[in-house]
């Protein structure tokens, strides 16, 4: 009976495009619907469809052009002054050839004249000592995460309870409530005198109190849920070479010098040169902005974290993780502004605001015209 179903009364979807739905519903809106967000409610949102699609490419140019200023100041600054980049005797005695800055340097600025100059792909991984069939060692992850950094990147720290407990103080509604308690117990102690007229105060007092513990219990949980709900959406696994065989291993455990597999779908864990592959295309718009796909290929070997394989397969070698990858750098600058309001906090903030002035300018009235507010109340 459902196959019968799905070969006969099975229809496709129309995919109307978003101008004929815009038309169509102006239309019938200005017509036949009068209460058009009940009417419209199951239907996307076209404005905020597009608003959301404003606010996504204003972002990705803010990132293409933090890119292109990063690498345009570099460049300036290493023609004016070339780096010296030296090895310390620590690197030496682990057995390693080149320095760590100078690594992540090479695929950041795509400098081929120093890929080059280092012997190709085949020399960095001599350098790293690492090899394409067998990858690196388990028993030097240690030393490699010491010298060339974890796959990690800096994060702001937590915010406290106590930071949670002061915006609930914030409230328009709480202050003028923590107002009306020192008013009634200014009067109160006037007129009933101590300890009686104490009680109504110390009870808004208490109210509060107990309000804003809650609100600050509730906020702090949920922000602890979401930073392990965000963790464990970080937590991607790969598949790289080490010890001889395949492995699957969490991107926090990349060292440099790993053998990453990429295939169609995956975001690239770290930097990393092009070894061998078959079609790669490297989507970059998350990092550059452009929407055309990027090949690559031993002419063209530097893959990007943060980018994503549109097509193909490919071997990489990892040359820098964590904050020394193009990736970490511009997350770690564009994390330096403040945090901004989503638009429901916006308008609930705003509704607060609006009953807080309500409720203060009754207060007022109340206060100035005791006998007409009762009489109204009547």
């Amino acid at each position: 009976m459902e196959q019968y179903l799905l070969d006969n009364f099975d229809l496709p979807a129309k995919n109307p495009s978003e101008e004929a739905q815009r038309r169509w519903r102006s239309a019938v809106g200005s017509l036949v619907v009068k209460n058009r967000r009940r009417r419209f409610r199951h239907v996307p949102d076209l404005d905020q469809r597009h608003q959301d699609h404003a606010k996504r490419r204003s972002v990705q140019e803010k990132i293409r052009v933090a890119l292109y200023v990063q690498q345009a100041a570099i460049t300036f600054i290493g023609g004016a002054k070339k780096n010296e980049y030296q090895l310390t005797d620590y690197i030496i005695k682990a057995g390693f050839s080149i320095n760590p800055e100078e690594l992540a340097s090479i695929t950041s600025k795509h400098d081929l004249k120093a890929l080059k100059m280092h012997g190709g792909v085949d020399g960095i991984s001599k350098k790293v000592r690492t090899t394409f069939d067998r990858g690196v060692c388990a028993t030097d992850l240690d030393t490699r995460q010491s010298i060339y950094g974890v796959n990690r990147y800096a994060e702001k720290p937590s915010r406290s309870f106590w930071m949670f407990v002061w915006d609930a103080l914030q409230d328009t509604t709480l202050i003028i409530l923590m107002v009306c308690a020192l008013l009634s117990v200014v009067v109160g102690l006037a007129s009933e005198g101590w300890p009686k007229g104490m009680y109504d105060g110390l009870g808004i007092i208490l109210s509060i109190l107990l309000v804003v513990m809650v609100t600050a219990a509730s906020d702090y949980k949920q922000s602890l849920q979401f930073k392990e709900l965000d963790n464990e959406k970080k937590n991607i696994f790969i598949h790289v070479t080490r010890d001889g065989g395949r492995q699957k291993i969490s991107i926090f455990d990349l060292v440099v010098g790993d053998i990453v597999h990429l295939s169609i779908g995956d975001q690239v864990p770290a930097d990393g040169l092009f070894i061998h592959g078959y079609s790669l295309l490297i989507d970059e718009s998350s990092l550059s902005g452009e929407s055309e796909p990027v090949y690559t290929s031993q002419d063209k070997p530097f893959i990007l974290a943060g980018t994503k394989v549109q097509d193909g397969s490919a071997k990489m070698i990892v040359t820098a993780v964590g904050m020394r990858t193009e990736w970490g750098r511009l997350m770690s600058t564009l994390s330096e502004g403040g945090e901004d309001e989503t638009p429901l906090q916006v308008k609930l903030n705003g509704v607060a605001t609006i009953i807080g002035k309500i409720g203060l300018r009754s207060l007022l009235l109340l206060l100035l015209f005791p006998k007409g507010c009762r009489w109204l109340l009547l």
